[in-house]
């Protein structure tokens, strides 16, 4: 087959065989067959989590709208569909997902099986909108996970990492659509954070900062409100926010970016699947060559664990673009880093020098380290396999999970041997 690498091109797939399959029953034979495989989805993890040594799957031909279950506010959809796809679907429906990552490229299964997240103080990763699962297990089997199951595995299965099988069907809750606008303010000051975190991240749907840690301040805060009423009046914003000033024109995150790939801001209103996103659909995301690197701590720890990194703020911002920080609500899924905790996440998204990053993230590690940070599952960490495990409370329930579904590891790779089952 042709070389496959992932979205960033820092990583190439080591698979003989690539297929795009036309549907489930296709799916289920070439699963059959296999001794190894894997499913890609839109690529955008930054490591070998979603390699495989023999077989690779694109679920790109799933990519549908099956049912819109009003009755129950729920719609269900082929896992290969994308967020942007689906939010203009849900959109001219009336309705709208609770939460959207960065990116409206990436595809449902992805995300949510590598609890990617959003931003807000009451809103989960994007796998807590699961509802129920249909998944190809290793003999080419179909099974169903659900909310109402008396076993509970869709806590284990929702955020599933890839190794319980073949993810085709997923059914998300949603909500009553609504409109959006976002505003920039330039300049929050660290120390701005130590009495007024919670304010800030409190202020809006969803809230981000970015720095480039050049200083102890980050260049810019992001803004999302829903609007709440019908009413025609203009919107009303405060000129200052917590020390920063309303920016007075479009910015992108990454400082000296054309804002053109990003989302509207300025105030102007918009659907929520056009707002909710950093970036437009129909431009190419982020940075472009790039590397990434996600920690979740705890939320209580946030402005220690801001400090820590603005200590060694002079080794971090040579190898960035910019990073990013994130709020994002407890949940009860099993892998999901937000498990039974309030979280905060630190972003990088890093210039394409993997031998610094690889040097970096060691002390970046070490100064998260006291207050339990954990990794991204898919993008780039140096964290020891018995840390990781360490920080997942559920790990034993979850290694069950896998070995019931995969018992002779059809669906494991070197990732999974080794962050996961400790082999």
């Amino acid at each position: 087959m042709n070389e496959q690498r992932n979205w960033a091109g820092n990583y190439t797939y080591s698979a003989s065989n690539y297929y795009v399959p036309a549907n489930v029953e296709e799916i289920q034979a070439l699963v059959a067959r296999s001794q190894q495989i894997k499913v890609l989805g839109t690529r955008h993890s930054f490591n070998g989590i979603a390699d495989s040594t023999e077989t690779l799957i694109s679920l790109q031909n799933l990519n549908r709208v099956i049912e819109l279950d009003r009755a129950n506010n729920r719609v269900t959809v082929e896992a290969g569909i994308r967020y942007g796809e689906l939010g203009e679907y849900l959109y001219a429906n009336g309705y709208a997902l609770h939460n959207l990552a960065s990116l409206p490229h990436i595809t449902v299964a992805g995300a949510c099986a590598t609890a990617t997240h959003g931003s807000g103080d009451r809103h989960g990763n994007l796998a807590t909108a699961v509802y129920a699962m249909e998944v190809v297990t290793a003999d080419g089997r179909i099974v169903q996970f659900s909310r109402e199951d008396d076993n509970g595995h869709l806590a284990g299965a929702a955020v599933g990492l890839g190794g319980l099988g073949v993810v085709t069907k997923i059914t998300l809750d949603v909500v009553p659509s609504f409109q959006m606008y976002q505003h920039v303010y330039d300049n929050v000051p660290l120390a701005q954070l130590e009495a007024h975190f919670d304010e800030i991240f409190s202020s809006g749907y969803s809230v981000s900062l970015f720095t480039n840690w050049q200083e102890s301040s980050f260049n810019q805060l992001w803004k999302k409100q829903a609007i709440t009423d019908s009413s025609s009046a203009p919107v009303q914003v405060e000129p200052e926010l917590f020390g920063a000033k309303l920016a007075d024109t479009h910015r992108h995150p990454v400082p000296g970016h054309t804002s053109e790939n990003c989302s509207e801001q300025m105030g102007i209103p918009g659907p929520w699947q056009e707002r909710m996103p950093h970036f437009r659909m129909d431009f190419t995301p982020s940075a472009g060559e790039e590397l990434q690197s996600e920690y979740y701590v705890p939320r209580q720890h946030a402005y220690a664990a801001l400090c820590a990194l603005d200590s060694i703020k002079e080794l971090i911002s040579p190898l960035l673009y910019v990073s990013e920080v994130r709020t994002i609500a407890a949940d009860d899924l099993w892998m999901s880093p937000c498990y039974k905790q309030e979280t905060v996440a630190f972003h990088f998204t890093w210039k394409p020098n993997w031998e610094g990053v690889a040097q970096l993230l060691p002390t970046i590690e070490e100064k998260l380290e006291p207050f339990e940070a954990r990794p991204h599952w898919a993008k780039l960490f140096t964290m020891s396999p018995e840390r990781v495990q360490s920080l997942y409370a559920k790990l034993p329930e979850f290694q069950q999970l896998l070995r019931q579904c995969d018992p002779h590891g059809k669906f494991r790779n070197d990732f999974l041997k080794t962050y996961i089952l400790g082999d």
